[in-house]
C-alpha cells in the first residue's frame, strides 16, 4: 500500500470541504445544502461536521433569513493539519495497532522507524498548507480544472473533482 492510498474518514473530508469552500470568500456564508451540494454529499451527515466544526470555533453559525455558516478562524493561518487534527484520531505513540506484537525485533524496529518518519513528513506537509494557500491552486468556476490543478512529484496533474 502506497502512502497515498490512505484514506481520511468521511467526516474529516466533509469538515475540510466545508471551510474550504467557506475560506474561499470570507464575507459569504453558505447553508449545509449548498455545500452539501456542491460535493455531491450527505447533507445530513455534513451538518453533524457543521456542529462540531461550530463547536470547535473554525466556523459560526449565521441565524435569519439567509443563515448559514460563515469562516470564523484566519484561512491564512489555519492549515489543514489544524482541522485533520480534529477529527482523527491520531496517536504516534501508539505505534502498530493489535495485540501480540513484537516491536523488539530488528525489523520491526526498522519498520516502526519508517511509520513514523511517513507520520511525520505528512503532519509537516499538512501544517505547511493553510486553507488560503490551498485555495490559491483550486481552479475558478470558469476554468477548467486540469488546467489549473498543480503538478504532483513525478510530473503528473492531479485532477480535482469540482461540481459544475
Amino acid at each position: 500500500m502506497r502512502a497515498a492510498d490512505v484514506r481520511l474518514q468521511k467526516s474529516t473530508l466533509f469538515a475540510l470541504y466545508a471551510i474550504l469552500e467557506l475560506a474561499r470568500d470570507p464575507e459569504r456564508q453558505l447553508s449545509t445544502a449548498d455545500i452539501a451540494d456542491t460535493y455531491g454529499i450527505s447533507a445530513h451527515h455534513l451538518a453533524k461536521v457543521m456542529r462540531q466544526l461550530v463547536r470547535l470555533g473554525m466556523i459560526r453559525s449565521v441565524r435569519g433569513a439567509g443563515g448559514g455558516y460563515r469562516i470564523d478562524v484566519p484561512a491564512n493561518r489555519t492549515t489543514l493539519w489544524d482541522v485533520i487534527e480534529r477529527f482523527e484520531p491520531f496517536d504516534a505513540e501508539d505505534g502498530f495497532d493489535g495485540e501480540g506484537q513484537n516491536l523488539s525485533t530488528p525489523l520491526a524496529a526498522a519498520l516502526e522507524s519508517v511509520r513514523l518518519e511517513i507520520d511525520d513528513l505528512t503532519r509537516a506537509t499538512l501544517q505547511s498548507i493553510s486553507l488560503k494557500s490551498l485555495i490559491r491552486y483550486a481552479p475558478d468556476d470558469a476554468m477548467d480544472s486540469s488546467d489549473a490543478a498543480p503538478k504532483a512529484r513525478g510530473g503528473r496533474t492531479r485532477r480535482s473533482h469540482q461540481s459544475a
